[in-house]
């Protein structure tokens, strides 16, 4: 692997994750002035960006602590909403299971849903690429995305309420998540998985402390592995004949 080749493959990894700026500093922004709210001082809230960099989750938390609900609900929805994190690291195996055990542990804190939307992509885009090769890339989506999620996360917190309710902020959140999820719909799984998601989080609305959403999440991720394991299937009969 040539040192241009390395610069190369950064840089891509860098353009692919700069369009994420757009969202991330209005994203980031707003977690440090709703943590703020919930009574969280500038620190903790640094602090609790840096420790979980899993955004979702910490709205998640946060609004739940907001509303006076009991801890273990409180670590049980996070840990819920961050499962896919597991589902990520189990799909990028193949890719990166090669690296270093510290390399791993790097990629692992560094696995949010941006760098492993692009990296998966791309990962299956360029099969001849070395662990190496994709260690840099993935890296380097994280360069315009984790340092701008900390600091935002200050400035958040640090203005706090003195940002106007008119700015609307919120609207990063979702947007986020569609340009994550929108490309990534790409089998019949994933759709199921996404549809039944919806579906199911807007009729378990009316569970208390936000159940609803993980119970979604449960029949989400069941509803995928049963469209994938009968494409399967169909795939292995047409296979015999």
């Amino acid at each position: 692997m040539t040192t241009e080749t390395t610069k190369s493959i950064f840089w891509q990894g860098v353009r692919d994750g700069a369009p994420f700026i757009l969202v991330i500093i209005p994203f980031s922004t707003l977690f440090g002035v709703v943590a703020t709210e919930a009574g969280l001082s500038v620190f903790e809230t640094l602090t609790f960006s840096v420790l979980v960099i899993a955004g979702a989750a910490q709205f998640t938390a946060v609004e739940l602590l907001r509303n006076d609900v009991p801890t273990v609900i409180v670590l049980i929805s996070a840990l819920a909403v961050n499962l896919r994190m597991a589902m990520y690291s189990a799909s990028l195996t193949p890719y990166l299971g090669g690296a270093r055990l510290w390399q791993r542990a790097l990629a692992a804190y560094f696995t949010v849903d941006q760098t492993y939307a692009c990296s998966i992509v791309k990962f299956e885009q360029s099969p001849d690429w070395t662990v190496g090769q994709r260690l840099t890339y993935f890296f380097a989506v994280a360069v315009p995305i984790c340092p701008l999620w900390y600091a935002f996360t200050v400035v958040g917190a640090v203005i706090g309420s003195a940002i106007p309710e008119g700015l609307a902020l919120d609207f990063a959140i979702p947007i986020t998540f569609l340009a994550i999820i929108a490309p990534m719909l790409r089998t019949r799984a994933h759709v199921a998985a996404a549809l039944v998601s919806v579906v199911a989080a807007l009729v378990l609305a009316f569970l208390p402390y936000n159940l609803g959403l993980l119970a979604a999440g449960i029949l989400a991720m069941m509803a995928g592995a049963e469209v994938e394991r009968r494409a399967e299937q169909r795939a292995e009969r047409r296979a015999e004949k």
